[in-house]
């Protein structure tokens, strides 16, 4: 599944890097933290190479 945003493609990217080992955990803030938990690195790797042409910054809440 693709990411529906910039900010949650950037995430993935984060969580990702932590996962693998490139960077602390500590490290993260928000959402990405929560991802690095969540997601399996398949998941987050789908996530984070969406391509980022056309998506919005961030995603709209839902009412």
């Amino acid at each position: 599944m693709p990411a529906k945003s910039k900010a949650q493609q950037k995430a993935a990217g984060a969580a990702l890097a932590a996962k693998r080992g490139e960077i602390k955990k500590s490290e993260l803030k928000g959402a990405s933290r929560q991802m690095v938990d969540s997601m399996s690195e398949n998941q987050l790797e789908e996530f984070a190479s969406t391509k980022r042409k056309g998506l919005p910054a961030h995603k709209e809440k839902a009412d």
